[in-house]
């Protein structure tokens, strides 16, 4: 059952969220449910993901959707209206991370165009869809995951980097483009989250051991110290992009990040 929330702030609201079958995507998912709405599971891990719909059934469903393939994603958004007539929210929120670290002369293209595939094209095939169905009704809401490595250099591999650079400027020129329809389009970056994708990227098991132990390695380097970044509070930040409460916001990246992005610690000064 879905606890009721006192200010529930997208009710009756209908939501595609892809990726949304762990990690971030369920916090959003769970976060955004709980608030009244209507949210569609759009992913490739069927068992989790209908696992998660389950648990918060009847408001939430689950469709298959790979990102990559726009048939796909035109598919999901094809059949959200089929289901409930209109699409308010589109999360653009699946992608991939990845581990070769390794300098940019022997770097690995098909490595790096898998990334992009996912994190790139996958977000631009949900902005498509979502602006075909949102253009006739002169509203809708755009949201994709960016990260604070699409900001910073240095902070993560090339082909993620790349990637959520890409997602940045899409969110900028989407903007510019949607507003007279009356459609909003951000992104929000986080920092490091420990959520299962990084720490199976990492290459170990998933545990609250390990979770424990990326959480104190980021927090090593943020200069905000009372406080653990957790998936929640990404959600939280969709939610309030998803919400009227940001009704004038559009083109805007929300940096969730603690504040490490204005810091060299390199520096060694504090």
């Amino acid at each position: 059952m879905v606890a009721a929330a006192l200010w529930r702030r997208l009710e009756g609201k209908i939501v595609i969220i892809t990726g949304g079958s762990a990690g971030l995507g369920e916090a959003a998912v769970r976060l955004f449910a709980n608030h009244g709405a209507k949210v569609i599971i759009a992913d490739i891990a069927d068992e989790a993901g209908m696992k998660v719909a389950d648990s918060l059934s009847p408001l939430v469903t689950y469709i298959h959707c790979d990102v990559t393939k726009e048939k796909d994603v035109c598919a999901a958004v094809d059949l959200t209206m089929e289901k409930h007539g209109k699409l308010h929210i589109m999360y653009n929120n699946a992608g991939v991370t990845n581990i070769q670290k390794v300098s940019v002369a022997e770097y690995d293209m098909g490595e790096f165009e898998r990334v992009m595939n996912i994190n790139v094209k996958g977000v631009m095939h949900g902005i498509k869809h979502a602006a075909r169905v949102m253009i006739p009704n002169r509203k809708g809401n755009i949201i994709s995951t960016a990260s604070v490595a699409g900001i910073v250099g240095g902070m993560a591999t090339y082909s993620y980097t790349a990637s959520k650079h890409a997602v940045i400027g899409l969110t900028k020129n989407v903007a510019a483009e949607l507003g007279r329809f009356g459609i909003r389009v951000n992104c929000i970056s986080p920092a490091t989250v420990a959520t299962d994708l990084v720490m199976n990227y990492v290459g170990v098991t998933p545990s609250a051991e390990v979770s424990a132990q990326i959480e104190a390695a980021a927090q090593a380097v943020v200069p905000l110290k009372e406080a653990v970044l957790k998936a929640e509070d990404i959600a939280e930040a969709a939610l309030y992009l998803a919400s009227e409460d940001s009704k004038y916001v559009s083109g805007h990246n929300i940096v969730v990040d603690g504040g490490i992005r204005v810091v060299n610690n390199n520096w060694g000064l504090y």
